[in-house]
């Protein structure tokens, strides 16, 4: 029952079919754990007492009525990104750097940071390490323009990254390899462009440290785990192996007693020295 049930009418008197559809809502609302014990038989009791609409609607105030849809559950909080989601990575802003130079010397950008939406870099009789595997992203699409001259830089991409290339090699080139492999979705898209005179370009995609030493670890459980069900299934075999010749020494053991009567097995084979002939004969006790 609510203050719709009977608009403008606070005042008038409820029936006993009013209250009931009232207890009935409570009962559901008990069901589905909105309400505790407690609280229904509270709000039980307030509604057998009410006498007029205006007091029994604020008895069901707060609990669903049938047929009528609930709203949307909304979450209150913001709940953690997956480990290794594409959607973590891709942060916005500036870039932690946006350039690098390599004169007759080299320069790297590795580890934790963030790659800009622009990067640009030159070497010259030198030679530059761009690692993206651990870093962030600026945009979901990122530049690196490239200008090697006697020199070369190396891009290093994660899996699920997709990779164009635009750039231009006169006695030069720019690798082609991880051209035209899909990206996950979600993933970052890096393009790399740019001109290289007498020098080059590489571009790997490759995993983390960490990502190989844990596919390593794994791989070495899978072996110890397979390695453990071989044994265990050679030991269970074996085991049977010896149930059965068990089994077949028991068979032997009765025949044995059958035929040769009574005793043990030990004075069954002792044996004795019969005189002059030199005949040894068995002596049976």
């Amino acid at each position: 029952m609510t203050d719709d049930a009977a608009p403008g009418l606070p005042d008038l008197r409820a029936s006993d079919a009013d209250r009931e559809r009232v207890v009935e809502v409570l009962r559901d609302a008990l069901a589905e754990g909105r309400l505790d014990m407690t609280e229904f038989e509270e709000r039980l009791e307030e509604t057998y007492k009410a006498r007029t609409y205006g007091e029994l609607a604020p008895i069901t105030r707060d609990l669903p009525v049938a047929g009528v849809p609930l709203p949307p559950v909304v979450s209150l909080h913001k709940e953690p990104l997956e480990d290794g989601s594409w959607a973590g990575r891709i942060v916005g802003g500036e870039g932690s750097s946006t350039w690098a130079v390599a004169v007759l010397s080299g320069f790297q950008r590795r580890g934790r940071w963030t790659a800009p939406r622009r990067f640009n870099c030159f070497a010259f009789w030198g030679g530059g390490e761009i690692d993206l595997r651990e870093a962030n992203f600026a945009a979901g699409e990122i530049e690196i323009n490239c200008v090697a001259i006697m020199g070369g830089l190396q891009i290093t991409v994660p899996p699920g990254v997709e990779v164009v290339v635009r750039g231009i090699g006169v006695m030069g080139g720019f690798d082609q390899r991880e051209t035209g492999v899909p990206g996950e979705p979600g993933a970052p898209r890096v393009i790399v462009g740019g001109f290289a005179f007498w020098g080059g370009v590489g571009i790997e995609r490759k995993k983390t440290r960490a990502a190989r030493r844990q596919e390593k670890l794994d791989r070495k459980a899978a072996k110890r785990e397979l390695r453990s069900s071989s044994r265990d299934d050679e030991g269970e075999a074996h085991r049977r192996v010896l149930e059965g010749h068990q089994d077949i020494g028991h068979g032997h053991g009765l025949g044995q007693g059958h035929g040769a009567g009574s005793g043990s097995r030990e004075e069954q084979r002792e044996r004795r020295y019969d005189g002059p002939g030199d005949q040894w004969s068995s002596r049976y006790r």
